[in-house]
């Protein structure tokens, strides 16, 4: 992509900044909306107007940027320090470093091995022990499931994607996000039913919600408690 401009527009009453790019790979002019902002992009030597794209599509993107201002408000400003603390299902934990073979997690304590955050990092050992507690929980949790629906996967894959917190591939293969183990026990539940019912039945039809259903009669409220504190779930920088 070529170098990025800023300006600014009136969409509805409100004041829009917006980044203007020009990409190679463009084949129509385009508008994304993100939590870094409102972007327009061109393909080269475009004579599209992006002032006119973005009033032709001011609802939506009025819509869909004071969304992400919101969530970026809800954004935890996290220090990767001794004695702060961090969700672990649910619940606050306060990080404790010290002489240990391995990082483990205590009651209400997320206890990390001096040696790993001295060749590393908090930030990095914290990830590891995370990463390590979510493909342990995913597993069993994914087997006792699978067992009751009568499904079977073919392997889980702990993965850390910006906004997706579960796939299942036509090969079986379940991506689970690692950061579902800061959220209360019951949400990352829910996206495990979720993503092995995708086993029996591919769509969101009346079906597969049905199945959802029998296996998480809460699945509604667990699918909006994602919608509403997904922020909240937001690791560090990295993950913006």
């Amino acid at each position: 992509m070529s170098e990025v401009a800023s300006h600014e527009v009136t969409l509805l009453g409100e004041r829009v900044n917006y980044d203007l790019k020009q990409s190679d790979e463009a084949t129509e002019p385009r508008i994304e909306v993100d939590i870094h902002g409102v972007t327009v992009i061109l393909p080269p030597k475009s004579s599209a107007d992006p002032e006119i794209l973005l009033h032709e599509n001011a609802a939506w993107v009025v819509e869909k940027k004071r969304k992400f201002d919101t969530y970026r408000e809800d954004i935890p400003q996290r220090k990767f320090e001794p004695g702060e603390s961090f969700p672990y299902l649910g619940n606050p934990h306060e990080v404790i470093i010290e002489r240990r073979s391995s990082s483990v997690v205590g009651d209400n304590t997320l206890r990390l091995a001096k040696h790993h955050v001295q060749e590393t990092s908090v930030k990095r050992a914290l990830e590891t022990l995370y990463r390590r507690k979510a493909r342990e929980r995913f597993e069993s949790q994914a087997n006792r499931y699978a067992s009751e629906m009568g499904v079977e996967y073919e392997k889980i894959e702990v993965r850390n994607q910006r906004t997706k917190w579960g796939s299942c591939s036509t090969t079986g293969t379940l991506g689970l996000n690692w950061r579902l183990m800061m959220a209360p026990p019951e949400i990352c539940d829910y996206v495990i039913i979720h993503e092995l019912a995708h086993l029996s039945e591919p769509n969101h039809t009346d079906a597969f919600w049905s199945l959802v259903a029998k296996y998480d009669p809460e699945y509604e409220s667990h699918s909006r408690w994602l919608e509403n504190h997904g922020a909240e779930l937001i690791f560090s920088d990295d993950d913006i």
